[in-house]
């Protein structure tokens, strides 16, 4: 049994109110999949693909948080949409990009919470730690660099201290897959490689399965086991990185040159810092 199932899946948002053409009619959104259908393994998978592609609507179908207009979703032998919410999440954990929270709790309250109410029950061990009694909870802490925040609030974190807290969530919590949409968002690179590494480790020493996108094309093929690329027009490949991401077939899929892909990457995250220097502007003058 494949781990992932696709069944002949369509789907399409509904018309957004007051969305109109130029002759005053409402605009009915295109299908982002029509007839879908598609096997993916289990381990460390990698969605790759430009923006608007369908990653993200493809995880959200995959996860239960979206049902299909038609067809089936199979996640582990359980239509992941149908199931009661804690079912729901014990299945799959989500962690999509740009989320917020209004919570004055601190990160180690949350922390805490989430270790003890989730799968793990507060009680796995460390996957490095060879110590007896190392425990799973300040292995995250560490690896995700999270000590000089656990005091704080969310709502004082810098956009990558969220993500490295989220990313801990979903370690902690102890779904048995994770679908994780740009959790390295906003991230430094030394940073970004050391949560794959680990990423990666969990997946193999403990069984979860995790399917990730990140824009990243060379930490994907550092640290993917399976990558999924999405082509402009739905189409898609699956292999290993070296099957998938040769030249030509990322050129297609994104529709620029090749070299051109990592300087998009760095004036991606020039303007993310400049996002965050301007916050930190505007906080200091009040």
């Amino acid at each position: 049994m494949d781990f992932l199932e696709f069944n002949d899946v369509t789907f399409t948002y509904p018309p957004v109110e007051g969305d109109l053409d130029e002759n005053g009619k409402q605009i009915e959104p295109k299908p982002v999949f029509e007839h879908f259908s598609a096997q993916l393994p289990k381990g460390f998978v990698s969605f790759v693909g430009q923006n608007g592609c369908g990653k993200s609507t493809l995880m959200l179908l995959a996860s239960g948080r979206l049902s299909p207009t038609g067809g089936t979703v199979s996640l582990l032998g359980q239509n992941p949409a149908n199931l009661p919410e804690e079912e729901k999440n014990l299945l799959a954990s989500v962690i999509y990009q740009n989320m917020e929270f209004e919570t004055e709790d601190k990160v180690s309250e949350l922390l805490s919470y989430v270790y003890q109410n989730g799968a793990l029950k507060g009680k796995a061990k460390a996957i490095r730690d060879t110590t007896e009694g190392g425990d799973l909870l300040g292995e995250v802490i560490d690896v995700f660099e999270l000590k000089n925040v656990l005091e704080h609030p969310l709502t004082k974190l810098s956009k990558g201290e969220i993500q490295r807290v989220l990313l801990a969530f979903g370690i902690l919590y102890g779904s048995a897959s994770l679908f994780m949409d740009e959790p390295l968002f906003a991230m430094e690179n030394y940073q970004k490689e050391n949560a794959l590494a680990y990423l990666k480790e969990f997946v193999h020493k403990t069984g979860t399965t995790i399917y990730i996108s990140m824009h990243e094309l060379d930490l994907t093929k550092k640290y993917a086991d399976t990558v999924l690329l999405f082509y402009p027009d739905r189409n898609m490949a699956l292999g290993t990185p070296e099957e998938v991401l040769t030249r030509d077939e990322v050129e297609k899929a994104y529709g620029v040159p090749y070299a051109m892909l990592k300087d998009h990457e760095n004036l991606s995250r020039e303007y993310l810092n400049s996002l965050h220097e301007k916050k930190e502007e505007k906080a200091e003058s009040k």
